[in-house]
């Protein structure tokens, strides 16, 4: 089978070889791969950041359809169409699996990180951890939704919004639009939209964003919220920059919530004292549990958030790769697997 793997010796670290898939082993299923979405995290993955793993398939974005599973599979059956997200596998016993924090576990497994992910034409999944993709949901659309959809829905769960207040979105790329489209219109927030580019903003405005700011031509965002609004209730920071992350904490009023998403390799700022005086609460968000993923997919499958996918090929992955380093996607690009005369 042809799949996508680590290289630094490659163009853009990565390549495309042969590769051979293992038998499967016990709990698991075998998925012929449709698609597979490329996330800012294969980046880093490829880049060395979280460690070297040469060699390793990535993805985690993948959609595909069961073709074998394990004589002890109960969970799945051959041909349903089910995710290879991030979230791989876990112990299942630890405080955090069984506290419902599954993707906070000290034994995770993540695909196309710490095992083999769904950037290949074939891919093996833990059939527990695979969740299967409703229908009604397109399963291009469907791939974008396995990290970047789960991951800003998981966020905006966390930064606890009530219908009607005010959340701020910082970065409008393939995450921060889905983030405007499950605030929006999941939990009924106001939204503001941030980001450097005014198409990624123009975008932001179709897909639900009450008001777009671009600091570069209006000025400081957290000045322009705090005058307009008294600051926002939250904010979510999917933006790859540490100005970012410092602005949402001047953004936020008193006892709002700054959710971090976002992976800038530099440290944040933060005013100890108005974090004390204000009650200001920083916190992460990793990605999201099955649970979060079954209903992150179910949004879609009803039509509230529509994630803006642009199919492309298999030998295109490289270019792909330097596109979205030099920032120039708009949505998100999904390898097709599915066209073989790609």
């Amino acid at each position: 089978m042809k799949a996508v793997v680590v290289n630094s010796a490659s163009k853009a670290n990565i390549e495309i070889v042969e590769k051979e898939i293992r038998p499967l082993q016990a709990g698991e299923a075998l998925v012929d791969v449709e698609y597979c979405g490329v996330c800012h995290t294969d980046l880093h993955v490829a880049g060395g950041d979280f460690g070297d793993v040469q060699g390793r398939v990535l993805g985690h974005e993948g959609i595909g359809v069961v073709s074998q599973i394990a004589d002890d599979v109960t969970s799945l059956k051959v041909g349903d169409r089910v995710s290879i997200a991030w979230m791989y596998h876990a112990c299942g016993r630890c405080e955090y699996c069984t506290t419902g924090r599954e993707t906070f576990c000290r034994n995770v497994q993540n695909a196309g990180y710490s095992v083999d992910g769904g950037m290949a034409e074939q891919s093996i999944v833990v059939a527990d951890y695979a969740v299967k993709v409703p229908d009604g949901l397109d399963p291009a659309q469907a791939s974008s939704i396995t990290c970047a959809g789960v991951t800003t829905y998981k966020a905006i769960k966390v930064a606890d919004v009530k219908p009607g207040e005010t959340v701020i979105i910082y970065g409008c790329g393939g995450l921060g639009n889905l983030a405007i489209q499950y605030a929006k219109h999941v939990f009924n927030a106001h939204v503001i939209a941030v980001d450097l580019n005014d198409d990624k903003l123009e975008l932001a405005k179709e897909s639900g964003a009450d008001l777009t700011i671009n600091p570069s031509t209006e000025g400081d965002a957290a000045d322009i919220v705090q005058e307009k609004f008294g600051g926002a209730h939250a904010a979510v920071v999917t933006a790859v920059s540490k100005v970012a992350f410092n602005s949402a904490v001047n953004a936020v009023r008193a006892c709002g919530k700054v959710v971090a998403v976002g992976l800038p390799s530099e440290t944040m700022d933060l005013n100890i004292p108005r974090l004390v005086l204000d009650g200001i609460e920083v916190v992460g968000s990793l990605v999201g549990t099955r649970k979060d993923l079954e209903e992150a997919f179910q949004f879609g499958a009803e039509g509230l958030v529509v994630p803006v996918v642009h199919k492309r090929c298999l030998h295109e992955v490289q270019d792909i790769f330097e596109e979205m380093e030099q920032g120039k996607i708009q949505g998100r690009m999904v390898i097709d697997f599915k066209n073989k005369d790609c």
